[in-house]
Protein backbone atom coordinates (compact mmCIF):
# COMPACT_ATOMS: atom_id res chain seq x y z
CA UNK A 1 0.00 0.00 0.00
CA UNK A 2 1.11 3.55 -0.70
CA UNK A 3 1.10 4.92 2.84
CA UNK A 4 0.95 8.48 1.58
CA UNK A 5 -2.65 7.88 0.44
CA UNK A 6 -3.92 6.92 3.91
CA UNK A 7 -6.16 9.66 5.27
CA UNK A 8 -7.49 9.75 8.83
CA UNK A 9 -11.17 9.77 9.70
CA UNK A 10 -12.99 11.19 12.72
CA UNK A 11 -12.88 9.18 15.94
CA UNK A 12 -16.31 8.58 17.48
CA UNK A 13 -18.07 5.50 18.84
CA UNK A 14 -21.26 5.88 20.90
CA UNK A 15 -22.60 2.31 20.77
CA UNK A 16 -21.66 -1.29 20.07
CA UNK A 17 -24.14 -1.65 17.20
CA UNK A 18 -24.20 1.59 15.20
CA UNK A 19 -23.23 1.05 11.57
CA UNK A 20 -19.47 0.60 11.44
CA UNK A 21 -17.64 3.13 9.27
CA UNK A 22 -13.97 2.58 10.20
CA UNK A 23 -11.98 -0.06 12.07
CA UNK A 24 -8.34 -0.69 12.99
CA UNK A 25 -6.86 -4.14 12.26
CA UNK A 26 -3.48 -5.83 12.44
CA UNK A 27 -3.03 -8.59 9.89
CA UNK A 28 -1.11 -11.34 11.76
CA UNK A 29 2.53 -11.55 10.71
CA UNK A 30 5.52 -13.72 11.40
CA UNK A 31 5.30 -12.77 15.09
CA UNK A 32 2.69 -15.49 15.63
CA UNK A 33 5.21 -18.06 14.43
CA UNK A 34 7.88 -16.84 16.83
CA UNK A 35 6.51 -18.97 19.60
CA UNK A 36 7.45 -22.45 20.76
CA UNK A 37 6.01 -24.59 23.55
CA UNK A 38 8.72 -22.96 25.71
CA UNK A 39 7.38 -19.41 25.44
CA UNK A 40 3.75 -19.78 24.35
CA UNK A 41 2.42 -19.42 27.90
CA UNK A 42 4.54 -16.33 28.47
CA UNK A 43 3.05 -14.93 25.25
CA UNK A 44 -0.44 -15.63 26.72
CA UNK A 45 -1.21 -18.41 24.25
CA UNK A 46 -2.39 -21.88 25.18
CA UNK A 47 -1.04 -23.35 21.93
CA UNK A 48 1.16 -22.50 18.95
CA UNK A 49 -0.51 -21.61 15.65
CA UNK A 50 -0.17 -22.70 12.03
CA UNK A 51 0.61 -19.45 10.23
CA UNK A 52 -0.58 -20.37 6.68
CA UNK A 53 -3.98 -21.41 8.03
CA UNK A 54 -4.20 -18.28 10.17
CA UNK A 55 -3.51 -16.18 7.07
CA UNK A 56 -6.28 -17.86 5.07
CA UNK A 57 -8.81 -17.45 7.86
CA UNK A 58 -7.82 -13.86 8.57
CA UNK A 59 -8.04 -12.94 4.89
CA UNK A 60 -11.72 -13.90 4.92
CA UNK A 61 -12.31 -12.09 8.22
CA UNK A 62 -10.68 -8.87 7.01
CA UNK A 63 -12.21 -9.31 3.56
CA UNK A 64 -15.70 -9.12 5.05
CA UNK A 65 -14.79 -5.91 6.87
CA UNK A 66 -13.24 -4.38 3.74
CA UNK A 67 -16.56 -4.98 1.95
CA UNK A 68 -18.37 -3.10 4.71
CA UNK A 69 -16.27 -0.14 5.90
CA UNK A 70 -12.94 1.67 5.85
CA UNK A 71 -10.22 -0.61 7.20
CA UNK A 72 -7.02 0.83 8.63
CA UNK A 73 -4.06 -1.47 9.19
CA UNK A 74 -1.66 -0.90 12.07
CA UNK A 75 1.46 -1.64 10.00
CA UNK A 76 0.51 0.87 7.26
CA UNK A 77 -0.09 3.71 9.72
CA UNK A 78 3.00 2.82 11.75
CA UNK A 79 5.15 2.94 8.61
CA UNK A 80 3.79 6.38 7.84
CA UNK A 81 4.38 7.67 11.38
CA UNK A 82 7.98 6.41 11.42
CA UNK A 83 8.83 8.91 8.71
CA UNK A 84 8.76 11.52 11.47
CA UNK A 85 12.11 11.66 13.27
CA UNK A 86 10.72 12.47 16.71
CA UNK A 87 8.09 9.72 16.59
CA UNK A 88 10.69 7.25 15.31
CA UNK A 89 13.09 8.01 18.15
CA UNK A 90 10.35 7.79 20.76
CA UNK A 91 9.03 4.42 19.59
CA UNK A 92 12.47 2.86 19.18
CA UNK A 93 13.86 4.11 22.48
CA UNK A 94 10.74 3.34 24.52
CA UNK A 95 10.43 -0.13 22.97
CA UNK A 96 14.03 -0.98 23.84
CA UNK A 97 13.72 0.57 27.29
CA UNK A 98 10.69 -1.56 27.98
CA UNK A 99 12.19 -4.85 26.81
CA UNK A 100 15.69 -4.33 28.28
CA UNK A 101 15.31 -2.74 31.66
CA UNK A 102 18.50 -4.05 33.33
CA UNK A 103 21.65 -1.88 33.45
CA UNK A 104 23.89 -4.52 31.86
CA UNK A 105 21.82 -4.31 28.68
CA UNK A 106 22.35 -0.57 28.23
CA UNK A 107 25.34 -0.95 25.91
CA UNK A 108 23.42 -3.44 23.76
CA UNK A 109 20.46 -1.05 23.71
CA UNK A 110 22.55 1.88 22.52
CA UNK A 111 24.00 -0.05 19.61
CA UNK A 112 20.66 -1.53 18.60
CA UNK A 113 18.95 1.85 18.87
CA UNK A 114 21.43 3.40 16.45
CA UNK A 115 20.97 0.53 14.02
CA UNK A 116 17.15 0.62 14.14
CA UNK A 117 16.98 4.39 13.71
CA UNK A 118 18.84 4.09 10.40
CA UNK A 119 16.39 1.61 8.90
CA UNK A 120 13.75 2.56 6.35
CA UNK A 121 10.27 3.05 7.81
CA UNK A 122 8.76 -0.14 6.39
CA UNK A 123 11.53 -2.36 7.79
CA UNK A 124 11.47 -0.61 11.16
CA UNK A 125 7.67 -0.94 11.41
CA UNK A 126 8.02 -4.66 10.77
CA UNK A 127 10.75 -5.09 13.43
CA UNK A 128 8.84 -3.12 16.08
CA UNK A 129 6.00 -5.61 15.66
CA UNK A 130 7.72 -8.86 14.69
CA UNK A 131 10.76 -8.49 16.98
CA UNK A 132 14.53 -8.43 16.50
CA UNK A 133 16.56 -11.61 16.92
CA UNK A 134 19.91 -11.94 18.65
CA UNK A 135 22.84 -12.62 16.36
CA UNK A 136 23.51 -15.79 18.35
CA UNK A 137 21.03 -17.99 20.19
CA UNK A 138 21.70 -21.24 22.03
CA UNK A 139 18.65 -22.94 20.55
CA UNK A 140 17.07 -23.66 23.92
CA UNK A 141 16.56 -20.53 26.01
CA UNK A 142 13.28 -18.64 25.87
CA UNK A 143 15.04 -15.31 25.37
CA UNK A 144 15.82 -15.33 21.64
CA UNK A 145 15.00 -11.69 20.95
CA UNK A 146 16.66 -8.40 21.79
CA UNK A 147 13.29 -6.85 20.94
CA UNK A 148 10.41 -9.18 21.66
CA UNK A 149 7.67 -9.89 19.09
CA UNK A 150 4.21 -8.45 19.77
CA UNK A 151 2.49 -11.83 19.62
CA UNK A 152 -0.96 -10.44 20.48
CA UNK A 153 -1.05 -7.27 18.40
CA UNK A 154 -3.64 -8.67 15.99
CA UNK A 155 -6.09 -8.49 18.91
CA UNK A 156 -6.38 -4.74 18.28
CA UNK A 157 -9.35 -4.45 20.64
CA UNK A 158 -7.32 -4.56 23.82
CA UNK A 159 -4.57 -1.91 23.74
CA UNK A 160 -6.95 0.98 23.05
CA UNK A 161 -10.68 1.71 23.18
CA UNK A 162 -12.61 4.38 21.34
CA UNK A 163 -14.88 5.81 24.02
CA UNK A 164 -17.16 8.36 22.39
CA UNK A 165 -14.94 11.02 20.76
CA UNK A 166 -11.64 10.12 22.41
CA UNK A 167 -9.44 7.08 22.90
CA UNK A 168 -8.61 5.26 26.10
CA UNK A 169 -5.04 3.95 25.87
CA UNK A 170 -5.37 0.89 28.02
CA UNK A 171 -3.00 -0.09 30.82
CA UNK A 172 -2.31 -3.73 30.11
CA UNK A 173 -2.19 -6.33 32.86
CA UNK A 174 0.66 -8.42 31.43
CA UNK A 175 4.11 -7.14 30.54
CA UNK A 176 4.21 -9.04 27.26
CA UNK A 177 1.42 -6.77 25.96
CA UNK A 178 2.51 -3.42 27.38
CA UNK A 179 4.47 -2.34 24.27
CA UNK A 180 1.33 -2.60 22.14
CA UNK A 181 0.08 0.58 23.79
CA UNK A 182 3.12 2.54 22.54
CA UNK A 183 2.03 1.88 18.97
CA UNK A 184 -1.66 2.51 19.61
CA UNK A 185 -0.91 5.75 21.43
CA UNK A 186 1.23 6.99 18.52
CA UNK A 187 -1.44 6.02 15.99
CA UNK A 188 -4.27 7.84 17.73
CA UNK A 189 -2.37 10.91 18.87
CA UNK A 190 -0.30 11.54 15.76
CA UNK A 191 -2.31 10.06 12.88
CA UNK A 192 -5.94 10.42 13.96
CA UNK A 193 -5.19 13.50 16.10
CA UNK A 194 -7.51 12.13 18.77
CA UNK A 195 -7.61 13.06 22.42
CA UNK A 196 -6.25 10.18 24.49
CA UNK A 197 -6.71 9.29 28.17
CA UNK A 198 -5.23 6.54 30.33
CA UNK A 199 -6.05 5.03 33.70
CA UNK A 200 -2.35 4.50 34.40
CA UNK A 201 -1.84 8.26 34.40
CA UNK A 202 -4.25 8.41 37.35
CA UNK A 203 -2.56 5.59 39.27
CA UNK A 204 -0.08 2.91 38.11
CA UNK A 205 -2.28 0.32 39.85
CA UNK A 206 -5.23 0.90 37.49
CA UNK A 207 -5.75 -1.64 34.72
CA UNK A 208 -8.11 -1.55 31.73
CA UNK A 209 -8.33 -3.63 28.56
CA UNK A 210 -10.62 -3.17 25.57
CA UNK A 211 -12.19 -6.63 25.67
CA UNK A 212 -13.80 -5.63 28.96
CA UNK A 213 -15.13 -2.26 27.78
CA UNK A 214 -18.43 -2.10 25.89
CA UNK A 215 -19.77 1.27 24.71
CA UNK A 216 -23.42 0.41 25.18
CA UNK A 217 -24.86 3.90 24.60
CA UNK A 218 -23.94 7.60 25.02
CA UNK A 219 -24.60 7.32 28.76
CA UNK A 220 -23.71 3.70 29.55
CA UNK A 221 -20.58 1.56 29.64
CA UNK A 222 -20.68 -2.17 30.35
CA UNK A 223 -17.38 -3.34 31.85
CA UNK A 224 -15.93 -6.64 32.97
CA UNK A 225 -13.86 -6.71 36.16
CA UNK A 226 -11.40 -9.56 36.40
CA UNK A 227 -7.82 -10.55 35.66
CA UNK A 228 -7.38 -7.90 32.94
CA UNK A 229 -9.50 -4.91 34.07
CA UNK A 230 -9.46 -4.18 37.78
CA UNK A 231 -11.48 -2.10 40.25
CA UNK A 232 -8.99 0.78 40.09
CA UNK A 233 -9.37 0.99 36.31
CA UNK A 234 -13.15 1.08 36.61
CA UNK A 235 -12.91 3.68 39.37
CA UNK A 236 -10.82 5.87 37.07
CA UNK A 237 -13.56 5.78 34.43
CA UNK A 238 -16.27 6.43 37.01
CA UNK A 239 -14.40 9.43 38.42
CA UNK A 240 -13.68 10.74 34.92
CA UNK A 241 -17.33 10.69 33.90
CA UNK A 242 -18.46 11.99 37.31
CA UNK A 243 -16.43 15.14 36.60
CA UNK A 244 -17.73 15.50 33.05
CA UNK A 245 -21.31 14.25 32.96
CA UNK A 246 -24.41 15.15 34.91
CA UNK A 247 -25.76 11.63 34.44
CA UNK A 248 -23.85 8.48 33.53
CA UNK A 249 -23.93 4.72 34.24
CA UNK A 250 -21.39 1.91 34.36
CA UNK A 251 -22.64 -1.67 34.57
CA UNK A 252 -19.92 -3.95 35.95
CA UNK A 253 -19.82 -7.73 35.70
CA UNK A 254 -17.30 -9.54 37.89
CA UNK A 255 -15.39 -12.18 35.92
CA UNK A 256 -13.73 -15.45 37.00
CA UNK A 257 -9.94 -15.36 37.15
CA UNK A 258 -9.71 -18.81 35.56
CA UNK A 259 -9.78 -20.41 33.04
CA UNK A 260 -8.25 -18.29 30.25
CA UNK A 261 -11.45 -18.30 28.22
CA UNK A 262 -12.95 -15.78 30.68
CA UNK A 263 -10.24 -13.13 30.37
CA UNK A 264 -12.64 -10.42 29.14
CA UNK A 265 -16.33 -9.60 29.29
CA UNK A 266 -16.64 -10.00 25.52
CA UNK A 267 -15.83 -13.69 25.89
CA UNK A 268 -19.20 -14.18 27.60
CA UNK A 269 -21.28 -11.20 26.48
CA UNK A 270 -21.55 -9.14 23.28
CA UNK A 271 -24.25 -6.89 21.83
CA UNK A 272 -25.89 -8.17 18.63
CA UNK A 273 -28.41 -5.35 18.25
CA UNK A 274 -30.26 -2.77 20.32
CA UNK A 275 -32.54 -5.54 21.54
CA UNK A 276 -30.45 -8.73 21.51
CA UNK A 277 -27.17 -9.85 23.01
CA UNK A 278 -25.07 -13.01 22.88
CA UNK A 279 -24.59 -14.44 26.37
CA UNK A 280 -22.87 -17.38 28.03
CA UNK A 281 -25.87 -18.63 30.02
CA UNK A 282 -24.05 -19.59 33.28
CA UNK A 283 -23.09 -15.93 33.67
CA UNK A 284 -26.78 -15.00 33.87
CA UNK A 285 -27.65 -17.90 36.13
CA UNK A 286 -24.61 -17.24 38.35
CA UNK A 287 -23.69 -20.90 38.07
CA UNK A 288 -20.41 -22.78 37.73
CA UNK A 289 -17.46 -20.41 37.26
CA UNK A 290 -19.85 -17.47 37.74
CA UNK A 291 -21.24 -18.55 41.10
CA UNK A 292 -21.13 -15.57 43.47
CA UNK A 293 -19.77 -13.22 40.78
CA UNK A 294 -21.30 -9.81 41.42
CA UNK A 295 -23.06 -7.54 38.95
CA UNK A 296 -22.90 -3.89 40.03
CA UNK A 297 -24.53 -0.80 38.60
CA UNK A 298 -22.52 2.36 39.18
CA UNK A 299 -24.78 5.40 38.87
CA UNK A 300 -23.46 8.93 38.47
CA UNK A 301 -25.77 11.84 39.22
CA UNK A 302 -24.58 15.43 39.62
CA UNK A 303 -21.09 14.32 40.54
CA UNK A 304 -22.24 11.74 43.11
CA UNK A 305 -21.28 8.10 42.52
CA UNK A 306 -23.46 5.33 43.98
CA UNK A 307 -23.25 1.52 43.75
CA UNK A 308 -26.19 -0.86 43.36
CA UNK A 309 -26.14 -4.67 43.25
CA UNK A 310 -28.01 -6.25 40.33
CA UNK A 311 -29.26 -9.80 39.87
CA UNK A 312 -27.39 -10.05 36.57
CA UNK A 313 -26.27 -7.93 33.64
CA UNK A 314 -29.63 -8.14 31.85
CA UNK A 315 -31.43 -6.98 34.99
CA UNK A 316 -29.11 -3.98 35.08
CA UNK A 317 -29.77 -3.15 31.42
CA UNK A 318 -33.52 -3.49 31.85
CA UNK A 319 -33.46 -1.22 34.90
CA UNK A 320 -31.87 1.39 32.64
CA UNK A 321 -34.68 1.02 30.11
CA UNK A 322 -33.21 -1.52 27.70
CA UNK A 323 -35.64 -3.94 26.06
CA UNK A 324 -33.07 -6.68 25.47
CA UNK A 325 -33.21 -10.46 25.09
CA UNK A 326 -30.39 -13.02 25.30
CA UNK A 327 -29.25 -15.42 22.62
CA UNK A 328 -27.28 -18.23 24.27
CA UNK A 329 -23.78 -19.15 23.17
CA UNK A 330 -23.82 -22.88 22.37
CA UNK A 331 -27.60 -23.09 22.37
CA UNK A 332 -29.45 -24.85 25.19
CA UNK A 333 -27.05 -27.70 26.02
CA UNK A 334 -24.76 -26.78 28.94
CA UNK A 335 -22.00 -29.10 27.73
CA UNK A 336 -21.97 -27.51 24.28
CA UNK A 337 -22.12 -24.05 25.84
CA UNK A 338 -18.84 -24.75 27.63
CA UNK A 339 -17.20 -26.10 24.47
CA UNK A 340 -18.23 -23.23 22.23
CA UNK A 341 -17.52 -20.51 24.78
CA UNK A 342 -13.96 -21.87 24.99
CA UNK A 343 -13.52 -21.08 21.30
CA UNK A 344 -14.98 -17.56 21.53
CA UNK A 345 -18.54 -18.63 20.81
CA UNK A 346 -19.94 -15.52 22.52
CA UNK A 347 -17.40 -13.17 20.95
CA UNK A 348 -19.35 -11.54 18.12
CA UNK A 349 -18.61 -8.22 16.49
CA UNK A 350 -21.44 -5.99 15.26
CA UNK A 351 -21.07 -4.34 11.85
CA UNK A 352 -24.41 -2.67 12.52
CA UNK A 353 -27.68 -3.31 14.29
CA UNK A 354 -28.49 -7.05 13.89
CA UNK A 355 -25.52 -7.41 11.53
CA UNK A 356 -22.71 -9.39 13.13
CA UNK A 357 -19.75 -11.62 12.37
CA UNK A 358 -18.23 -14.55 14.24
CA UNK A 359 -16.55 -17.94 14.04
CA UNK A 360 -18.08 -20.56 11.74
CA UNK A 361 -16.82 -23.44 13.91
CA UNK A 362 -19.31 -22.68 16.72
CA UNK A 363 -22.10 -24.43 14.88
CA UNK A 364 -24.63 -24.60 17.71
CA UNK A 365 -24.25 -20.88 18.34
CA UNK A 366 -24.64 -20.11 14.64
CA UNK A 367 -27.72 -22.35 14.47
CA UNK A 368 -29.19 -20.49 17.46
CA UNK A 369 -28.65 -17.17 15.68
CA UNK A 370 -30.33 -18.63 12.59
CA UNK A 371 -33.37 -19.58 14.70
CA UNK A 372 -33.41 -16.02 16.08
CA UNK A 373 -33.75 -14.46 12.65
CA UNK A 374 -30.12 -13.94 11.62
CA UNK A 375 -29.44 -15.03 8.04
CA UNK A 376 -26.26 -17.12 7.99
CA UNK A 377 -23.84 -15.79 5.35
CA UNK A 378 -20.57 -17.46 4.42
CA UNK A 379 -17.56 -15.17 4.44
CA UNK A 380 -16.29 -16.74 1.21
CA UNK A 381 -19.49 -15.70 -0.58
CA UNK A 382 -19.27 -12.16 0.80
CA UNK A 383 -15.63 -11.66 -0.18
CA UNK A 384 -16.14 -13.11 -3.66
CA UNK A 385 -19.09 -10.78 -4.26
CA UNK A 386 -21.64 -13.57 -4.52
CA UNK A 387 -23.50 -12.20 -1.48
CA UNK A 388 -24.15 -8.54 -0.65
CA UNK A 389 -24.54 -7.90 3.08
CA UNK A 390 -26.66 -4.79 2.43
CA UNK A 391 -29.38 -7.06 1.04
CA UNK A 392 -30.04 -8.45 4.53
CA UNK A 393 -31.77 -6.74 7.44
CA UNK A 394 -30.24 -9.19 9.93
CA UNK A 395 -27.28 -11.52 9.38
CA UNK A 396 -24.28 -13.29 10.84
CA UNK A 397 -21.21 -13.40 8.60
CA UNK A 398 -19.53 -16.68 9.57
CA UNK A 399 -15.87 -17.12 8.67
CA UNK A 400 -13.66 -20.25 8.85
CA UNK A 401 -11.89 -20.70 12.14
CA UNK A 402 -9.84 -23.79 12.81
CA UNK A 403 -6.69 -21.89 13.92
CA UNK A 404 -7.67 -18.36 14.92
CA UNK A 405 -9.72 -19.37 18.00
CA UNK A 406 -6.69 -21.19 19.43
CA UNK A 407 -5.05 -17.80 19.95
CA UNK A 408 -7.71 -17.05 22.57
CA UNK A 409 -10.03 -14.51 20.97
CA UNK A 410 -12.74 -13.92 18.39
CA UNK A 411 -14.12 -11.34 15.97
CA UNK A 412 -14.61 -8.63 18.58
CA UNK A 413 -11.11 -9.19 19.96
CA UNK A 414 -9.57 -8.64 16.51
CA UNK A 415 -11.36 -5.34 15.81
CA UNK A 416 -10.87 -1.85 17.20
CA UNK A 417 -13.77 0.35 15.99
CA UNK A 418 -12.82 3.94 15.24
CA UNK A 419 -16.04 5.36 13.83
CA UNK A 420 -19.69 4.28 14.00
CA UNK A 421 -22.90 6.04 13.05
Amino acid sequence: MNTETILPCNVNVTSETGRLRAVLLRRPGIEIERMTPLNATQALYSDILDRPTVYKEYDLFSGVLEKWCKVYYVSDILELLLQDKETRQHLVNESLRHDRRTSQQQQVNNGLSEYLLELDSKTLARILIEGYEKEQWDGFSEDRYLLKPLYNLFFTRDASSTIYNRVLINSMSFEVRERETLIHDAIFRHFFKAETISASSWTPMARTEGGDIHIASPDLLCIGEGIRTNAKGIEYLAQTFAREREHFNILVQEMPTTPDSFIHLDMVFTFLSKHQCMVFEPMLKKEGFFANKATTLIRIHNGKVTYHQMRDILAGLRLLGWDISPVFCGGSDSWVQLREQWHSGANFFALGDSKVMGYQRNTHTIDTLDKNGFAVLNAEDIVSGKVNMDDYKSFVAAFPSSELPRAGGGARCMTMPILRD
